[in-house]
């Protein structure tokens, strides 16, 4: 069973940056394309980054050039590099991984940007 666990969420100032991480256990991790969704309170879940195994990425409009994800298939982990975090992406995110065949979400991590 593949769980994927994120990590790295908090409490930050507007301006500020944060790295999430997600680590998944599991052979099918290098194989697998890697996301990042978030949902905030009363709104529904939205793509947030994709990475592919080729390592080709994508973002939604609202993050372009402030987030930046990646991943490290020696380690099972992808990350999301978050910087000038602004109030509206306060929001619980998640990590989605996905096969052809196979989907999986961790649970979450909370992050709040306010001063």
């Amino acid at each position: 069973q593949v769980q994927p666990v994120e990590s790295g969420g908090g409490l930050v100032q507007p301006g500020g940056s944060l790295r999430l991480s997600c680590a998944a256990s599991g052979s099918i991790f290098s194989i697998a394309t890697m996301g990042w969704y978030r949902q905030a309170p009363g709104k529904e879940r939205e793509l947030v980054a994709q990475i592919t195994n080729g390592g080709n990425t994508n973002y939604a409009e609202s993050v372009k050039g402030r987030f930046t994800i990646s991943r490290d298939n020696a380690k099972n982990t992808v990350y999301l590099q978050m910087n000038s975090l602004k109030p509206e992406d306060t929001a619980v995110y998640y990590c989605n991984l996905f096969t052809l065949s196979e989907d999986y979400w961790g649970k979450g991590t909370l992050v709040t940007v306010s001063s």
